[in-house]
């Protein structure tokens, strides 16, 4: 639970927060961030640069509004400040030159070569102010009044906050309630005050959690414009668009694990995670013409809609937005691409362990019919109800409380509903070059996808036949000539065994066709995969013994060098640089570099579409990336997952360390076997 301070005065402090209307300028958060929060020994060069040109006494005001003083630096080194990396970092982004220079304290002026000189009381320039907003972290985050700022958003005065790091509007809502089982429509702003300071309700699910009024969003963003005047294109950061997984039974954008402030800070660049409705209330489909589903993807794509039109009020660009989800979000992303009511409303997406192929991935990828989710699902809720005799069976179901339904059997299922989605799968068939989707994609799985998805044997297993019925999975599907584990512990080699058949059939075969055939049919602009080998299991999930890196004397936490399974989830901590956040320990001398590595890669693809990491920028960024060049100059060019050349079938990244490295899709026999090849699309 995040503990916020100063939450309970926001509705009455909301007239005397600072308004950036009222200060007249724009405002940015720019500082050396490691990931390290407040362990860094960079914890304190972060500043906030004003936009406006001002006098002095212009941009003291604009300080001392905003509850800091003018930044100031008594010590250098070899004529350097310790925003010198900050400054290479504005230059490299053509957002400062030479002759750039901005107010500090003393009525002087810095240049972006850390010269400090005087000026006259007149000039006129922008500033450097202090930053001494706390950090927040998994836990805690502090609301009070000093470091609000008010920003007009969607015709209402949206009050947040800032952190160290970035400034978070939390809660904003993108949708009224709709009636149940009706299609969210994006929310208008009244004109009033509006608070931003703590999440909001996340979506009705299991265990008697969450509400119906749901339909909230959170942004990070290290950048705010100014309000009197229209930012100018160039100023505005790439949209990071993220949608959390959880079956499409549970979830929620407050999640800490997936916190935007390190990614908005680090890659600057605007992040927005959205609710969006969930279980049976987000997706059963009946059989009477009107009660279609697909209304937790309907949120989604209104979400996505309330950004594209708001989100330049805060900071974002909303002709770059990328879309990403991991698990039941990278379905939802893959839904979202086949879905005409999303076309052109984004121009990248990130697919992170999307699900498919057989067994329990199977609806992920392919939707049933109407009829066929009233058969598997609806049919069993309407009975379970007593709603299936009732004049109105939606009418019967919506008068039960929400959580009725969601302790019953979940209607989790996307359907082709003829409008939202309108084919059982995402169309990958060829198409010309003109026909090409101007669309840029990431996706890829963890090594070891599979292995939460399947139950540990119990100690009296002895017959892998009978325990591979029993996950699901006939013995015929496991490849005669396979290399077997063979460590003296049968349990857990046949867990290891079915671990990688569940893998395969779910996650990897599934992509690499997926992949593979996009780039052979010339679907997308382009398509880069990955698998992580190397991984960070959250505590809590799936509770797997084998999903850690096993813990020794020397490596108390885990020793990521030794044999563990790297399961699902076990990505997230490094997209999104939250291992410190969430109070994990690193565990070697690799898993901070790693994760300062994984997020500049993927925000890198957020900004450009390309993951490649410009050497130029990285030696702009100074030496809190340092590691991140290492890596890239060791690793060398992350190519497309191209379907010809050397490579067969297609090319992967290997996401490890010390070297993350480039090679051929993998198990492409195993695929065949279980009829999942890389021509599974093409035919």
């Amino acid at each position: 639970m995040v503990r916020i301070l100063g939450a309970a005065v926001a509705l009455a402090g909301l007239a005397a927060s600072e308004s950036l209307k009222k200060l007249n300028t724009g405002l940015t958060i720019l500082t050396n961030n490691d990931l390290q929060g407040a362990d860094s020994p960079f914890a304190d060069s972060t500043v906030l640069v004003t936009e406006s040109r001002v006098s002095n006494s212009g941009f003291e005001k604009i300080c001392s509004g905003l509850g800091e003083q003018p930044w100031s630096e008594s010590k250098k080194k070899g004529g350097r400040t310790v925003l010198q990396p900050i400054f290479d970092y504005l230059r490299y982004e053509k957002r400062a030159s030479s002759s750039s220079r901005f107010w500090i304290s003393g009525r002087k002026t810095i240049d972006i070569d850390s010269e400090i000189d005087s000026a006259k009381s007149r000039d006129e320039f922008s500033g450097l102010c202090t930053n001494q907003a706390p950090f927040s972290n998994g836990t805690f985050q502090d609301t009070s009044l000093k470091w609000q700022v008010s920003v007009d958003v969607n015709n209402q005065s949206l009050t947040g906050f800032r952190d160290r790091l970035s400034f978070r509007f939390l809660g904003v809502r993108y949708a009224p309630q709709p009636r149940r089982f009706t299609y969210s429509t994006l929310f208008q702003g009244s004109g009033e005050a509006a608070s931003a300071l703590e999440y909001g309700s996340q979506c009705a699910q299991g265990g008697n959690t969450g509400t119906e009024d749901c339909l909230f969003l959170n942004v990070w963003t290290p950048y705010l414009p100014n309000p009197n005047s229209a930012p100018p294109k160039k100023q505005l950061r790439p949209v990071a668009f993220w949608i959390h997984g959880g079956a499409f039974t549970g979830g929620t954008a407050n999640d800490p694990t997936f916190d935007g402030g390190n990614m908005a800070s680090r890659g600057d660049v605007v992040v927005v995670a959205i609710n969006y409705r969930l279980h049976t209330l987000g997706f059963l489909a009946l059989k009477d013409g009107k009660t279609n589903g697909n209304y937790g993807l309907a949120d989604q794509i209104t979400a996505l809609d309330w950004v594209r039109k708001n989100i330049q009020s805060l900071g974002g660009d909303p002709d770059r937005i990328t879309i990403f989800g991991q698990s039941a979000g990278a379905g939802s992303v893959r839904a979202l691409i086949a879905s005409p009511k999303a076309t052109n409303k984004f121009s990248g997406a990130i697919l992170l362990s999307n699900l498919g192929g057989l067994n329990y991935g199977t609806t992920y990828s392919k939707y049933y019919t109407i009829d066929e989710q009233v058969s598997v699902v609806a049919n069993t809720i309407l009975n379970a109800t007593n709603c299936t005799s009732a004049p109105s069976q939606v009418d019967c179901l919506r008068a039960l409380p929400a959580h009725a339904l969601t302790s019953l059997t979940s209607a989790r299922y996307l359907v082709v509903d003829g409008t939202y989605l309108t084919s059982p799968e995402l169309s990958l068939s060829s198409s010309s070059p003109k026909k090409r989707r101007p669309l840029d994609i990431l996706m890829g799985i963890t090594h070891d996808d599979g292995a939460p998805f399947i139950s540990f044997p119990s100690p009296t297993t002895t017959n892998s036949t009978s325990y591979l019925l029993s996950q699901g999975y006939s013995p015929s599907l496991v490849p005669s000539d396979i290399v077997h584990p063979n460590s003296g512990n049968f349990t857990l080699d046949l867990f290891n065994t079915t671990a990688r058949l569940a893998t395969n059939a779910v996650f990897r075969c599934i992509d690499q066709a997926t992949a593979h055939a996009a780039l052979r049919n010339n679907v997308f602009s382009s398509v880069y995969y990955y698998e992580f080998d190397r991984t960070y299991q959250m505590p809590g999930w799936p509770n797997l013994d084998v999903c850690e890196a096993p813990r020794t004397k020397s490596h108390p936490y885990g020793d990521p060098s030794k044999p563990y399974l790297k399961c699902h989830s076990g990505e997230l901590y490094y997209v999104f640089g939250t291992l410190h956040r969430q109070g994990m320990k690193v565990r070697d001398e690799g898993d901070l570099p790693f994760e300062q590595y994984i997020l500049d890669s993927f925000v890198q693809f957020i900004r450009s579409g390309d993951p490649n990491l410009d050497k130029g920028y990285l030696r702009a960024r100074g030496a809190n990336w340092r590691e991140t060049l290492t890596q890239v100059e060791r690793a060398g060019r992350w190519e497309e997952a191209v379907s010809t050349g050397k490579k067969r079938g297609g090319v992967l990244r290997g996401l490890d360390w010390p070297t993350s490295k480039d090679g051929p899709f993998r198990e492409l026999d195993y695929c065949e076997n279980l009829g999942l090849g890389l021509g599974h699309y093409l035919t």
